[in-house]
């Protein structure tokens, strides 16, 4: 059985289609059907069944996964054994976070783990959702909440904490507010509310303010139109200093925790590789929330 070929069962089971498995293994979809077709006939066995809508794993396929992925850590612990300086981590890591995370923490983070680690390449991925790491859409990912069910490995990184803000331009155009009944007539920024995928991020049920006029479900997005003097809204402390201009409001009244929680899956405990780099983004995002937030 050639562990090329293994590799493309992997590929096509994560992504359970021809032309997506050929996407991340940079070759055609004819190239990974034939390279299938050939592992079908080595193990006498129909590993997919295929059908209009993908390629799904058969009895037989259940079966060699678990086998594949072991030889596919053992062939990442060689190659890490083998390459580079000692004690350097190399290769390719996908981290999967909700964007808010994405975009003010894990760059700054990201950057100085490859500054320790110059063979290695870090991809992030913003995605306002859940990631499916039994599908392997990343090696690890950040979440507001814990998992309740999966073959995962869940650590909690730190708490994290939001406020409602403004900008200066548009608390200068409107009356101060000094308690919550003062924002009765403000334009309220937020979620969708039918895209919200995690209860944590339904802010606005929590701190009473029921009229939100502009929503995204990218909270980039609302920081944007928060930074536009658009409206008010819920914002991470940690993303403040990015954002000149955006100041807090009712800081002792609307104040709100939540936490980040790095998820991993279950097999990739034995990876001395994965387990080193999950410490240093733990590591790495626990010292930039506190620095930031200080900042705030």
């Amino acid at each position: 059985m050639d562990w090329d070929d293994l590799r493309v069962f992997l590929a096509v089971a994560r992504t359970e289609s021809l032309s997506a498995a050929g996407k991340v293994l940079k070759c055609d979809a004819a190239t990974v059907g034939r390279r299938i077709a050939r592992l079908e006939d080595d193990v006498a066995a129909r590993l997919f069944a295929r059908s209009a809508q993908g390629y799904a794993l058969t009895d037989a396929g259940l079966r060699l996964v678990p086998h594949a992925e072991q030889a596919e850590q053992a062939m990442a612990a060689a190659a890490e054994d083998l390459g580079g300086a000692a004690g350097q981590i190399s290769g390719q890591l996908r981290i999967g976070a909700p964007d808010g995370c994405a975009n003010y923490l894990l760059p700054q983070v990201c950057a100085a783990i490859c500054d320790d680690h110059p063979g290695l390449e870090i991809q992030i991925v913003a995605l306002p959702r859940v990631f499916n790491l039994s599908r392997r859409e990343a090696d690890m990912a950040i979440a507001v909440s814990p998992p309740a069910a999966g073959r995962l490995t869940v650590q909690k990184l730190t708490d994290y904490h939001l406020h409602l803000a403004g900008h200066a331009d548009y608390l200068a155009r409107h009356p101060p507010i000094l308690a919550p009944a003062d924002l009765t007539g403000h334009r309220m920024i937020g979620y969708i509310p039918d895209m919200i995928f995690d209860k944590e991020l339904d802010y606005m049920a929590e701190t009473g303010a029921r009229a939100v006029s502009l929503t995204s479900n990218s909270v980039s997005v609302q920081m944007q139109m928060i930074r536009s003097g658009a409206g008010l809204g819920i914002v991470h402390d940690f993303a403040i200093p990015a954002c000149p201009g955006v100041t807090r409001v009712l800081t002792e009244q609307i104040a709100l925790t939540r936490s980040f929680w790095l998820i991993r899956h279950a097999d990739d405990r034995r990876s001395d590789r994965l387990n080193r780099l999950a410490e240093a983004l733990a590591q790495g995002v626990r010292r930039e929330v506190a620095r930031l937030e200080s900042l705030a």
